[in-house]
Parts: C-alpha cells; structure tokens; sequence
C-alpha cells in the first residue's frame, strides 16, 4: 500500500493515532527559532489533541519552557473511550498513583496538563513541573471547554486527527491564531486550505515537506509491511509507519519561505534542460487558458512574465515575494478579471475524451494531442512572476 493510501485508510477508519517523533518536532521548531528567536517569548502554547502523559510535543516544549521563554504551556489529550476501539486501554501509574485520580473519569474525561511555575522547586521549569487534571469533557476540541483554552492560547503547536483536519484548521483560523500543525499534502487541494494559501495566511513549514515522515503508532494498528520496513530502514524499528505525504502547515514565519528559487530563463530551459519533455521542444500552452504548463518545479523559467501552471509540489519551493499565485486548477476565476473561464473543449472533443472512460470537466485545463485528444495536465497550481522580483 502506498504512503497516500496509508493517509486515505486513516482517513476512512478514523485510525488518525499517527505520534509525531521528537526528532522532527525539534528539527521543525528549530527553523523559526533561527528565523526569530523569541517567536515563543511570553507565549501560551495550546497542544490540543495530544496525549499529555507520553506526547513529544509535550515533553519538547516542556524541557524547552524556559529556554523558550514561555510563558504557559498547556496540553490536552482525548477521553480513551473517544479513541480507536483497537487501541487497548490501560490505566498508567502515571495516573492510577496521582491523588486526583478518579477511577469513574479515567475512561470518558480528557486531561489537561499546564506548565507555568516550579512547583518542585528544583530551579527550573521543566517536565517535572506539569500539573495535570481531568477535564470536564472528553477533550474534543470543538467542546466550549477546549474553546476556551484555543482563545487563551497565542500558538497552537499539534499533530491533529488527519480525519478532522479541515475542521481542525478552520477551528484555528476561526479565532486568528498563530499555529503549526501536521496534515496530508493533499489538503492543499481544498478550496479553503488553498485560499489561506494564496491570500498567504498559510503556508508550508520549514522541514520534512518532500520527504517521508515516521509517525509512531499504537499497539495493535495495522502497518502495511513497506511502511513498517521503510521506517526501519530509517532506523525506527517497531510500532512504526512511514507516511509519505504528511507535511507541516503554518502560519509562523520562517526563512526559507523567502528564499527565492534558482532558475534558468525559458530559452536556458529549453537548451539545457534535465527534462527531456521541454529541452530541445519547449513549454505547451493550454488550449483552453492562456497559460502554459510547467511540469517541473525546477524547469520554472524566470523570465517569462505570463501565467504558468507549475505542479502543486511546487509550494514548497513557494517565495511569496518572487511569484505571487493567481489559483489552482478547479477554480473557476483567475487573475485580476471576473470573466477569465476556463473554455471546455468543443462536444467532438469531449466525445473523443469520454471514448478513453474518463470524466470531463469543465474546471480541467487541457492541451490537445496531435490526434485531438485533451490531454488533462495533472494538478496544477497557476502563478506570475512578481514585477519587481529583480529586487531580490
């Protein structure tokens, strides 16, 4: 099973157990603290949808309380009846050992864990110093009770269940928030994901957005065997799975988001090209938008001025001051102008397109084989080049 297929069946299960590892929360948390160290200074960090007890989110901001300067960490996890039923539940002595502990809330109450002060008095803030407490409710973070806790916060910092993510960023951007979440690559293609892209209210993290992520799961989840050996050849040996289209999103600024791409003019492409699709013949035009389609991110030619339709990997790469993004192929309107529709292919054209058992639709931009055929370009994202980019 691929990595995508991997997300897709969480997705469909509600198996959205994936434990983000600690070394690339640091890794991750480290590019916006080079960028601006105090981004964390006096902050309230809400880590909703986590699992306070054993989370690497906890545990990494927590030994980092005062070296981040914080100033209220806060944690809360899901009530264990809200979880997957093949997750086995077993009370820690973490919990059972604690005098709040509550035999009757242990099942159907969320937790919640604060850090704020050195309650044991040892010279510092750190991990020992988290207080915890049930919550009223079972932790969903749609609850009045988590709302609260989302309004208290500056920065939310999680890896929410992948089956609730759009719900999950809508929740954050609900309130204004500043936040750093994990989700499926494919999240850009939602209209309300893409829109916070172009309007540049979010925008990709700084690490791990091209490459595999290992996510640790519970006892009893079901791994297909290539993830399971991936992760291991990655040297995580166990209960691991590899994904392979999770990435972070953001709204924290970081600077490798303006650093500008390296690219060669068009007729520099087409002379020396890697691609053997553009050198020596060029880039195609779409026949029913007056753009031209760029299939590789790195084939980008930096001095044509027109739209291009680049691969959506390409927002990875994305520095908001070197091209600006006009929208994605789906969307009706493009551009400055209300009146910039795509065209569909004229009714023997589509005929030809419904003979070969695919589906037309009129959002697909197209470039016509020599045969007449539309060719449906994979997913696009349509950009322009920024007229003072010459400053960067």
């Amino acid at each position: 099973m691929m990595a995508s297929e991997n997300l897709s069946r969480a997705k469909a299960t509600k198996n959205d157990e994936f434990y983000t590892l600690y070394d690339y929360i640091q890794k991750e948390i480290n590019a916006y603290l080079e960028f601006d160290p105090d981004v964390f200074r006096d902050k309230v960090v809400l880590l909703p949808c986590d699992d306070p007890e054993w989370s690497n989110f906890t545990r990494f901001f927590a030994q980092n309380f005062e070296n981040f300067g914080l100033k209220k960490l806060i944690s809360t996890s899901y009530a264990a009846d809200s979880k997957p039923e093949f997750i086995p539940y077993q009370i820690s002595l973490f919990e059972s050992e604690a005098p709040q502990f509550d035999e009757s809330k242990t099942r159907n109450h969320g937790k919640i864990f604060t850090l704020t002060r050195d309650k044991n008095q040892s010279g510092k803030i750190d991990i020992d110093d988290l207080e915890w407490d049930y919550l009223e409710g079972d932790g969903d973070f749609r609850s009045n009770e988590i709302r609260v806790l989302r309004d208290e916060a500056d920065i939310i910092v999680t890896n929410p269940p992948f089956s609730k993510f759009r719900d999950f960023l809508a929740w954050i951007v609900e309130a204004s928030k500043k936040f750093l979440i994990i989700g499926n690559m494919n999240a850009i293609t939602y209209k309300e994901v893409f829109s916070l892209i172009k309007e540049n209210r979010l925008w990709l993290g700084a690490t791990c957005n091209s490459e595999d992520m290992v996510f640790a799961v519970p006892e009893g989840a079901v791994i297909a065997p290539q993830d399971r050996e991936k992760a291991a050849r990655l040297g995580y040996v166990g209960n691991y799975t590899r994904l392979g289209n999770a990435c972070w999103y953001t709204n924290l600024d970081h600077g490798r988001r303006h650093q500008p791409l390296s690219l060669m003019t068009m007729d520099d492409n087409i002379k020396f090209s890697k691609h053997k699709e553009i050198r020596g013949k060029g880039y195609l035009k779409y026949d029913n938008y007056d753009a031209i389609d760029v299939p590789f991110t790195d084939a980008i030619p930096a001095d044509y001025e027109g739209v291009m339709g680049v691969p959506i990997t390409y927002l990875d790469k994305y520095c908001p001051e070197q091209f600006e993004i006009l929208g994605r192929r789906g969307d009706l309107v493009w551009a400055e102008t209300e009146c910039d529709f795509y065209t569909p292919p004229p009714p023997e054209i589509q005929q030809k397109y419904k003979a070969m058992n695919k589906t037309w639709r009129v959002q697909n931009t197209y470039i016509l084989s020599e045969d007449g055929i539309p060719l449906i370009t994979y997913g696009r994202i349509f950009i322009r080049v920024k007229k003072d980019v010459d400053k960067l």
